[in-house]
């Protein structure tokens, strides 16, 4: 098991991570947070290979995933970097790539009753602009759970808060800092129920954030 405590803070700079093997040949892993090697709840980028692919295959409880780079391909399209995508339970494909990806990867986390599923291109999706400059793409919500890109500018802050349920954050690029410490691109923080924190912005920033879906 890996960080499956969830009532604790974690922070993860995943530039400083070694790529680990993956049971099939050209896919490779760095995992964040998880409950068994090969199965149950993970969290974990991951890294194909040009050419690599993985045989048909399921998740109980669903997969969740966030193009970062390149392109990552199954039966149902091409999904280039920015493609934000989930595949409920029972949803089934044989994934690959061509060229080569790096995606954000979550397994075996979605509600059973949470059955939609969604591919959305964010560069091409219709993002809210707020007055302070900020501009949020939501991309799926259901019960208390809630995703979202945030596009910050530098010198943006943000009040004392915490978030029922709780909150992940990984940055795709720029930098912030809170309370705990200085996050630049690639950091993967989870902040459990309760936490208060104040972050401010160092960088213009883009981050996706995932909230409501930690036990309380």
């Amino acid at each position: 098991m890996l960080n499956m405590d969830f009532s604790e803070f974690v922070s993860i700079d995943t530039l400083t991570l070694d790529w680990v093997a993956s049971p099939k040949a050209g896919v490779w892993r760095k995992p964040l947070a998880r409950e068994d090697a090969e199965r149950g709840h993970a969290t974990s980028l991951v890294k194909y290979d040009a050419g690599a692919s993985f045989n048909s295959h399921n998740h109980p409880l669903g997969e969740e995933i966030l193009v970062l780079e390149g392109t990552f391909s199954d039966e149902t399209g091409d999904f280039h970097a920015g493609t934000y995508f989930r595949n409920p339970m029972g949803f089934i494909h044989s994934p690959f790539s061509k060229e080569g990806c790096v995606i954000l990867v979550k397994l075996h986390q979605m509600n059973p009753e949470d059955k939609e599923r969604k591919a959305i291109e964010t560069d091409k999706a219709h993002w809210q602009e707020m007055e302070n400059g900020v501009k949020i793409l939501t991309m799926h919500e259901f019960g208390t759970e809630k995703v979202q890109l945030t596009d910050i500018p530098a010198g943006a802050g943000s009040s004392l808060h915490s978030h029922n349920g709780g909150e992940e954050i990984y940055v795709i690029r720029g930098k912030y800092c809170d309370e705990f410490g200085e996050y630049g691109a690639g950091f993967w923080s989870r902040l459990p129920h309760g936490i208060e924190h104040k972050p401010v912005f160092i960088e213009d920033s883009l981050l996706w954030i995932k909230s409501g879906h930690l036990p309380a």
